[in-house]
């Protein structure tokens, strides 16, 4: 019996109430100490050699009979009034087959009430008009045809001085989102600080960092009569077809958003974009199809980022170590179009065991591109600023900065005080710990006492990690057994390259009894219509696995209940694995491969349904971990290298190691990039972007990465769900950087507030630090 719940989802550190349909559960957790079979083994991608073979097709392979090039025209002045439009000598091109501007757009509202091209550019790369031709080299040729006039107007691009009085204001109601900070607070700030023993205080600093997903942000859309298709790169199938459907009016199933394959999207690809309905528009005007990807410049300036942060903070203790008191005043600024930003209090707010905590955070409109999220947005840049804080005050109290968290930690939720569903920190302390060699901090070649006569000092640091990942409802699947005995698994979530599909068809497989080779699974289309909630926010494996596990299940129930008649064996005691049928009849044991049955019931199919049940209420659900670096600096050229990372986190049941650890390497190496190199810069003369691509933005390449040590805390979380596992894919990036700032500091003695760490960076401390010295 279907039922109607309101559940609470985070999503992207972003708390919102949903209503959702879900069934009574059938199925409870796998017991923590439960063998199983298919789930928890090292499986390798059931679409690995797809996308090794060149086999996988990408949303930028699609390839459409008569198919039309898109680009854009972006402005070059990051706030102006467009006056004039004229698109005359581009349509006269031959191979041009359509233009729009605000000559000839909809009005229809895109984001921030304002149309897809409207009468003012807010960012230097804004959309003025767009050009579909036969191919891209012409369309590109057109767009430079096209005369704009344009009357420049001020631009602000820092979000403090954005929200001075005498600021341009971006739109009427001002720079600051929703019209006020965001701010939390506990207990008595001010008192306690009085009555602190120890304050260390500071100033962070982090940079903007890119995405640069492998494949760029676009789409390939075609009409068929009214039936928008649309080939999507994208971490949201549904709410691509939701969003495109309302902009232009039409029901929901006559827009099918596909999407079988990504080339990454760490966040920024949750939602339509504008070249979606763009590229919709020139398709219908044309009554062809057409391609709009991004180029790599423009992926740089018009797709989104993690923002710059701004952030003040103030930590007190006693002097053995207890939190008295913290605080944090953030800034951000959010660029011209985004309607949220991300919360760097939220590590402050729930991490430690501190009765007193104010947060106040500043997210700030700005002549910039727009913030999108990156991989625990917000929760990166805060615990960069709140770990290494805690590192100078384990500095100033002379303890040890692990002894230091452990001291600190919270048995229950700081903020709502419910007991967490399960907390594997501590464990991951000592498994951190024990892997890098805490114990060599200090010691000889390691930290100050480094063997002098050489330009390389060695260093230990650590930093502590807290995120969501509980994911929830709303999301449905279907497991079909065909009267061959193979099953398909169909559910309406999307893999954004993190072996989603192999999961899937670990939990129909274990759930069932058969083999995987024996599963397909079905998702990225939205012309199934079983809905699926958003992959971000560490959702996905603990949203959609829940519902498909629930599917088998009532697949699985049927099955036995009709070969019970079919083999005339009683159903209690009939069991199936690995495909065999076991059974009792007449007291004799019967042993029938599932095949064979099902071949003999002939055109049979049996049909489960699942969904995702709600969360439970009295329990907070978080996961949580540590990374501890090894790292070396040499003090001539300023270069940190990182010679190790162990990460060590709890995310409930490991589903599968393999997909696991990439999940965990992946987020470390962003993690480093974060911390070493990785910074958008943007000329403050000219509000215009000097590196936006690939020769300019530096990220890390194979020669970067170091050694990375994944050690899991594989306990199944048997309260929040049927799986017993929590989300993944924000986890390893949170702590990567405040663990090498801090072993930087171990190894030269100065603490960093400003980010990325580049040797020139270093080397200026270092002299400062010589100087200061003398």
């Amino acid at each position: 019996m279907a039922k109607l719940i309101r559940t609470r989802i985070d999503i992207e550190g972003r708390i919102s109430e949903e209503l959702a349909l879900v069934e009574e559960p059938r199925t409870t957790a796998w017991d923590v100490e439960e063998e199983l079979n298919v789930v928890g083994k090292p499986i390798p991608r059931i679409d690995g050699d797809q996308r090794v073979s060149g086999g996988a097709r990408f949303p930028s392979d699609i390839q459409l009979p008569g198919m039309l090039h898109a680009k854009f025209l972006r402005s070059p002045h990051p706030h102006a009034r467009v006056l004039r439009v004229d698109t005359s000598r581009a349509e006269k091109l031959p191979g041009v087959r359509a233009v729009i501007s605000r000559n000839n757009a909809p009005t229809t509202e895109w984001r921030n009430s304002q149309p897809i091209f409207g009468d003012s550019v807010r960012y230097a790369g804004d959309e003025v008009a767009a050009v579909a031709a036969d191919n891209i080299a012409i369309a590109r040729q057109a767009v430079k045809l096209i005369q704009v006039q344009y009357e420049p107007l001020t631009f602000v691009l820092d979000p403090e001085a954005a929200l001075r009085p005498d600021a341009v204001k971006l739109y009427p109601n001002g720079n600051l989102l929703d019209g006020k900070p965001d701010e939390y607070a506990r207990g008595d700030v001010e008192k306690a600080f009085k009555q602190a023993d120890v304050i260390v205080e500071g100033v962070f600093e982090t940079p903007t960092q890119m995405h640069n997903s492998l494949e760029t942000h676009g789409s390939v859309v075609t009409w068929e009569g009214d039936q928008l298709t649309i080939y999507d790169s994208t971490q949201y199938i549904h709410g691509v077809r939701d969003r495109v459907a309302d902009w232009f009016g039409l029901p929901k199933n006559k827009v099918r958003v596909i999407k079988q394959f990504m080339g990454g999207g760490f966040g920024s690809k949750g939602s339509a974009g504008k070249y979606t309905v763009v590229a919709a528009l020139l398709a219908k005007r044309t009554g062809r199809p057409v391609r709009l990807f991004l180029d790599r410049t423009e992926e740089n300036l018009a797709a989104g980022h993690r923002s710059l942060s701004r952030q003040y903070l103030k930590i007190g203790a006693k002097r053995d170590g207890t939190l008295v008191a913290m605080e944090l005043t953030g800034y951000q600024p959010l660029g011209a179009y985004a309607s949220w930003g991300a919360s760097v209090g939220g590590p402050m707010r729930e991490l430690y065991d501190c009765k007193n905590v104010r947060t106040r955070e500043y997210l700030a409109l700005t002549n910039a591109g727009s913030f999108a999220p990156f991989r625990a947005p917000g929760y990166v840049e805060g615990m960069f600023a709140l770990e290494v804080l805690m590192d100078e005050l384990a500095v100033k109290l002379q303890v040890d900065p692990l002894e230091l968290r452990i001291k600190n930690y919270a048995r229950r939720a700081p903020i709502s005080k419910l007991p967490f569903s399960s907390n594997g920190l501590l464990d991951a302390y000592q498994e951190g710990a024990r892997a890098i060699g805490w114990e060599r901090r200090g010691t000889v070649g390691y930290g100050r006492r480094t063997v002098p006569g050489g330009p390389i000092r060695r260093g230990i640091g650590m930093a502590s990690q807290i995120w969501s990942g509980a994911g929830g409802p709303p999301s449905y699947a279907q497991v079909k057994i065909h009267p061959d005995a193979s099953v398909t698994v169909i559910t309406g979530t999307q893999d954004i390259g993190t072996g989603t599909k192999t999961i899937l068809a670990q939990i129909a497989a274990e759930e069932l009894g058969l083999p995987l080779k024996s599963i397909r699974v079905e998702i990225g289309d939205t012309q199934w219509g079983l809905y699926s909630q958003i992959s971000a926010g560490s959702m996905t494996a603990a949203s959609v696995g829940p519902a498909v596990r629930e599917a088998a299940a009532d697949a699985k129930a049927q099955l036995l209940k009709v070969a019970s008649q079919f083999l005339r064996v009683r159903r209690k005691g009939l069991t199936l694995r690995d495909g065999i049928l076991r059974g009792e009849k007449r007291g004799k044991p019967v042993e029938t491969p599932l095949a064979d049955v099902m071949g003999e019931l002939g055109d049979v199919m049996i049909v489960g349904h699942g969904s995702r049940a709600p969360n439970p209420s009295n329990v907070e659900i978080h996961t949580f971990g540590a990374q501890f670096a090894e790292i070396e600096v040499d003090v001539e050229t300023g270069v940190v290298r990182v010679v190790k990372i162990v990460a060590s986190h709890d995310v409930g049941r490991v589903l599968n190691p393999l997909t696991l650890s990439s999940q965990i390497e992946g987020g470390v190496i962003q993690g480093l990039g974060f911390a070493l190199m990785e910074q958008q810069l943007t000329d403050a003369n000219t509000g215009a972007v000097v590196n936006p691509n690939l020769e300019g933005y530096r990220i890390p390449t194979m020669l970067d990465i170091p050694e990375i040590e994944v050690r899991m805390i594989d306990r199944a979380d048997v309260r929040i769900n049927n799986l017993g596992a929590k989300g993944a894919g924000e986890p390893p990036i949170i702590p990567t950087a405040p663990a090498i700032v801090n072993a930087v500091r171990d190894a030269i003695g100065i603490s960093f507030h400003q980010l990325p760490l580049t040797p020139d960076r270093v080397l200026d401390a270092l002299e400062k630090a010589e100087k200061n010295a003398i």
